[in-house]
């Protein structure tokens, strides 16, 4: 690719130059492409889909029992129905995925005290898709047995006081859209407010507050990559600007894939305590499964933060669209949605009064949904009650799972294909408890002062276009990685993916990632020598 090609590719995000290195890559057709570009896991949680397909089989013999036609069957019904369900179990404990819906079953019966008929029922409507999601922001048993998991894996031990909202979306992004949607339409921001973004991030939450629906102004909170990249306190100093309305991040981050410290989550705790009791906080924790105890801002600011989890990652589910979003009982949106001004009340008032009889005391969360379907449509608001069904048997299969057997398994992948890719570069991989491993960022003009010296990586950083590391890489090595300078990360910096690829693979992109760097090498010591 020319110099001129390459300048106007670092105007489109890295997801669009991906496809690029993709059609690159595939054109040396005597090389295998090796694409560790994009985070799609190559894993699946294979319990607890064996057991929603067994309850599809179980919600189809109830639907026959109430009509038998041919082809047709009928709405299932409640009355003893969670017997009809033990003795289904019975019949087929040999059968892979009885077992995990018996031990479901089980837990939910006698640890959350969930009334089994309530339950099996939900369930086998829900599965069978037969009804509106009722209630549309989340059936009830699935928000109960989600909520239990998000306390388990997003609170380490310290569950705020109170229980969260939740809303089943598909997937983070939409979750994402639908909050940026309803925080503009109930005035909780405006067209030309500052909001924090924490950086490096997923590149779409950097090109989202500068769509025209938004014109937000951004204001950097900046990791450090020499504190392995941890916010310095200088950064986090930023939210106390009263101007700065909202701060947003991913956590553990994406692309560095990294968890706040303790102390910087303390940090914020109090500063949000202190002196910014009206900050908004959006934290995307996709990858907070990776990482050991992980915590959450929605366990340390619980009132202020607004969770997102997508079920995508961890379980290998990105094609089922599972999100959803978290917002505390007692929140500061609802406080300030009561506060604002009459006017604003007042049309506030006006766009919801079709959906409920007192807008005025609407949570914000419902109104979020609402807002999901443009209010008119509210009546066909919800997550496809089979999504909901699978949201709820993950979270199941990792509350029954005590000794965290898959954890364990899902954080060995990806932490050992780090440190097949650090080996094969030649580095001592980096070591961080707070790293979730699921990507990593590597700075290549860094790297080449550690291999080489300072005046090479100088050299490389004035001589070559910022993604032109990732260009020749797909060029020469038929490796697709990410620019990190996409992600706010260093300039000629690349994200791997260490998710979507066999484990054997990752030696080859270090390889490739070493030998280009060497090839950068021998074209400097060669243009430095000059002609023989």
């Amino acid at each position: 690719m020319k110099v001129s090609e390459e300048k106007k590719y670092e105007l489109l995000s890295p997801f669009e130059v991906k496809d690029k290195l993709i059609k690159i890559a595939k054109s040396h057709h005597e090389r295998v492409m090796l694409n560790a570009g994009r985070g799609n896991p190559n894993w699946t949680a294979v319990t607890p889909r064996s057991g929603f397909f067994q309850l599809g089989i179980f919600a189809t013999e109830e639907s026959l029992r109430v009509v038998d036609m041919p082809v047709i069957g009928g709405a299932p019904e409640k009355n003893g129905i969670a017997k009809r369900f033990e003795q289904f179990l019975g019949k087929s404990t040999d059968v892979a995925g009885i077992k995990f819906l018996q031990m479901a079953y089980e837990y939910v019966r006698d640890e959350l005290k969930i009334d089994p008929d309530g339950f099996v029922m939900e369930m086998v409507d829900a599965i069978l898709g037969d009804h509106y999601p009722e209630p549309d922001r989340m059936l009830i048993n699935c928000e109960k047995i989600v909520h239990k998991y998000l306390e388990q894996e997003k609170c380490v031990g310290i569950s705020p006081a109170g229980r969260f909202d939740l809303f089943a979306t598909e997937g983070g992004t939409a979750a994402m859209d639908y909050i940026f949607t309803s925080l503009m339409e109930n005035k909780l921001l405006h067209k030309g407010d500052k909001i924090a973004i924490g950086t490096p991030i997923f590149t779409p939450y950097i090109e989202i507050p500068r769509l025209n629906d938004y014109k937000f102004i951004e204001v950097e909170i900046k990791q450090s990559e020499d504190s392995c990249w941890q916010y310095p306190d200088s950064e986090i100093q930023k939210l106390a600007d009263p101007a700065v309305k909202a701060f947003f991040l991913v956590h553990p981050s994406n692309p560095t894939s990294v968890a706040m410290h303790p102390e910087t989550l303390a940090k914020i705790s109090e500063l949000v305590r202190t002196k910014r009791k009206d900050l908004i906080i959006i934290t995307d924790d996709v990858y907070g499964t990776f990482v050991d105890n992980f915590r959450s801002l929605a366990s340390a600011v619980p009132e202020n933060t607004i969770l997102v989890y997508s079920f995508s990652k961890y379980f290998g589910a990105t094609g089922w669209r599972l999100g959803v979003i978290g917002i505390h009982c007692d929140n500061v949106f609802d406080k300030m949605i009561a506060a604002l001004p009459e006017k604003d009340k007042k049309e506030l008032h006006e766009r919801y009064h079709t959906v409920v009889l007192d807008p005025d005391k609407m949570k914000f969360i419902d109104r979020m949904v609402a807002d999901s379907r443009s209010v008119a449509l509210h009546h066909t608001a919800g997550l496809s009650t089979p999504q909901q069904v699978m949201m709820a048997f993950f979270s199941l299969f990792c509350l029954l799972d005590i000794k965290q057997e898959y954890k364990k398994v899902a954080q060995y992948i990806v932490a050992h294909r780090f440190k097949t890719l650090y080996d094969n570069i030649g580095i001592p991989p980096p070591e961080n408890k707070y790293d979730a491993h699921y990507y990593t960022t590597i700075d290549i003009p860094r790297l080449a002062q550690q291999r080489f010296g300072k005046e090479f990586a100088g050299y490389l950083v004035k001589n070559f276009e910022p993604i032109d590391f990732v260009v020749k890489l797909s060029e020469r090595k038929s490796v697709v990685l990410m620019d990190g300078g996409g992600f706010d990360a260093p300039n000629m910096s690349v994200r791997v993916s260490l998710a979507n690829l066999p484990n054997a693979t990752y030696g080859d992109i270090g390889k490739g990632i070493s030998e280009l760097l060497e090839e950068y090498h021998r074209h400097w010591q060669t243009s430095k020598s000059g002609p023989r």
